[in-house]
């Protein structure tokens, strides 16, 4: 018996639709596991083996995701870096990442069960988040990793390596590093490139550098960067951005 993942946004339309599409699929002998949109934090923050707290269950064979590209995003954060191939119905004002929309779903959930769709490759962040050398935070990034600043910081020092050699420090509001699909979301709005999904190319972008001199740069995907705070970079925090500006 295959198993479906199912991840569905807080909205009447997209939860009567689903609620159809589960019965659909369990009536095509298709194992359901369900779930609502969550917050960064909680994933993986209860136990991970268990497909409704913790992370997405290792023998999904797809997820189809019913919601706007924050439901989208949402998904692909509780897939981490599983090969498990998500895709993305339209319900919401922001679409950017959906495959098809709900009028052809059904089309669609036959062919991937029949194994007639292509499926295409997307490139991820891993970030890890290092305090005294200790390890606070793993996460698997499909958009964008943000250090931004406070409600009241001053511009922060950012000190950026690349491959352990000294790149640049960057004294700006804060820095964005972005995958493609993360290209057309807060880095394009801060003066970022669109880069091509099938460029493997990864984006740092300032955001409101203070030197002129300081623009955006692509690295290869394969790059390992490490970015670290000036200790009177008081105020500044740090997050994997939803699609909030995706287009």
């Amino acid at each position: 018996m295959k198993k479906i993942g199912l991840v569905v946004k807080a909205d009447p339309q997209a939860e009567k639709t689903a609620d159809k599409f589960q019965a659909w699929l369990t009536g095509h002998s298709m194992m359901v596991v369900r779930r609502e949109p969550f917050n960064p934090g909680e994933v993986g923050s209860a136990d991970r083996n268990d497909p409704y707290t913790g992370n997405a269950p290792a023998d999904l064979s797809c997820v189809f995701v019913l919601g706007g590209d924050g439901t989208f995003i949402s998904a692909v954060r509780w897939i981490g870096d599983q090969p498990i191939a998500v895709l993305g119905v339209k319900f919401g004002d922001l679409g950017f990442l959906a495959e098809t929309t709900a009028e052809n779903l059904y089309p669609v959930a036959r062919a991937v069960l029949d194994n007639q769709l292509t499926i295409r490759p997307r490139m991820r962040l891993v970030v890890r988040v290092l305090r005294d050398e200790k390890e606070i935070l793993r996460e698997t990034v499909l958009n964008d990793v943000v250090i931004n600043r406070g409600a009241l910081a001053r511009l922060a020092d950012i000190i950026t390596y690349i491959d352990n050699q000294y790149l640049t420090t960057y004294r700006a509001d804060g820095l964005i590093v972005a995958t493609p699909t993360g290209s057309t979301a807060y880095s394009l709005a801060a003066g970022g490139p669109i880069i091509h999904p099938n460029v493997q190319g990864t984006i740092i972008t300032p955001i409101c550098p203070f030197t002129l001199t300081n623009r955006p740069l692509i690295v290869p995907d394969n790059a390992a960067i490490k970015i670290r705070l000036e200790k009177r970079a008081e105020g500044l925090q740090s997050g994997m951005k939803q699609p909030s500006g995706i287009r």
